[in-house]
């Protein structure tokens, strides 16, 4: 039986240390920006310029795909909380992850309404509006 696993609070700050991440409001709000961009605007469909991501690709890999694509959702909501998001707000990105993930479980299917609910680009706004609130310094005025 394996042993559990002890999660010292401090792990993220080691992690953090050793990948080079930083809590900065700025570098959070970059690495999110980035991560939501690959997983919903990876590439724009010529003809009807809608742009489409890992995250809806990921469909089309059953079950495994789905897996993926929702770790890396997660990795937004992460990202929140250690911005010290309220519990309500990580609660409605969960929300927002969950319903990607059980709406991706349909095979083959579940791409359709992957391609028009975002939940990353719905996830990315709240952290902005949040960011926006709380530190009006990281935000990027875009030409």
């Amino acid at each position: 039986m394996p042993r559990p696993v002890h999660i010292d609070p401090n792990s993220f700050e080691r992690f953090a240390r050793a990948a080079n991440l930083s809590r900065d409001p700025a570098a959070v709000r970059a690495r999110v920006e980035g991560m939501e961009r690959l997983l919903e605007r990876l590439f724009v469909i010529p003809g009807i310029n809608r742009p489409v991501g890992l995250d809806v690709l990921l469909d089309f890999v059953p079950v495994a795909g789905d897996f993926v694509a929702t770790a890396m959702g997660a990795w937004i909501v992460w990202e929140a909380r250690n911005l010290g998001m309220s519990r309500f707000q990580i609660a409605r990105m969960m929300g927002n992850v969950g319903l990607d993930f059980a709406l991706g479980l349909i095979p083959f299917v579940g791409a359709i309404p992957d391609f028009f609910f975002r939940s990353n680009s719905r996830n990315l706004r709240i952290i902005k509006r949040h960011l926006d609130k709380h530190h009006p310094a990281t935000a990027v005025v875009k030409g």
